[in-house]
């Protein structure tokens, strides 16, 4: 049985690689990431885009409208082989293919943190309540700042939460992996908002990193 790599174990495993591939705020609109591993006939593929790369928007979709974009999305992420297109000659197939969007649990972390702040402050008012006038009025000024610091906390962890991303791993079986000379991201095409991509490819030859543009959709898989 054919090994598939782990992407993330490899790149671990070869700092040099990680030195020579640009830094990147995950959340760069316009810019997404693939990395891409080729063993014998398989290739492995994980690939990460902002929300608004994809379907244009970024908050957690409520309307009918935006809920059906992102099930569209997801089902043109769960078709790779239309999106990062090989050459017919290399005979690749789907062995297979799972699309993710994620950010919305960790707002849900966040509102139970949150929830459990608010109990421990009920209970700080409670055990001061039999305290003098000066020192009651001291602690309902504070007890207000805090509510506001509450408020701005909540805010910052509602528009961090905000920042979703959509995920895709892949694993292909290429018969003929010598024809394996180019990829075209048809990916542009597809999704009208993304920029360009940061590609790694690892082989057992070594390991290089790329950027393709919209203006240039064609990564040269060539030695």
């Amino acid at each position: 049985m054919k090994r598939t790599l782990s992407l993330l174990a490899v790149v671990a495993a070869l700092p040099a690689v990680a030195e020579g591939t640009r830094e990147l705020d995950a959340h760069e609109h316009g810019v997404g990431t693939l990395n891409i591993a080729i063993e014998d006939t398989t290739v492995s593929m994980e690939f990460e885009a902002p929300g608004a790369d994809i379907v244009g928007f970024e908050y957690t979709a409520k309307s009918e409208a935006d809920i059906s974009a992102v099930n569209t999305a997801l089902a043109t992420l769960s078709s790779p082989l239309q999106l990062f297109v090989f050459p017919d000659s290399a005979l690749c197939s789907i062995v297979d293919a799972h699309a993710a969007l994620a950010g919305e649990e960790e707002h849900e972390d966040h509102a139970d943190e949150h929830a459990h702040e608010e109990h421990a402050d009920e209970e700080h008012t409670h055990d001061h309540g039999h305290e003098d006038h000066e020192k009651h009025d001291d602690a309902k000024h504070e007890e207000h700042e805090h509510e506001e610091h509450d408020s701005d906390h909540n805010d910052s962890h509602a528009e961090h939460a905000t920042h979703s991303e959509f995920h895709a791993s892949y694993t292909l079986d290429c018969a003929k992996p010598e024809a394996l000379s180019n990829m075209t991201f048809a990916y542009f095409t597809a999704f009208p908002h993304a920029q360009s991509v940061d590609v790694q490819v690892i082989k057992s030859t070594g390991a290089r990193a790329y950027q393709v543009d919209r203006n240039a959709p064609v990564l040269n898989l060539e030695p």
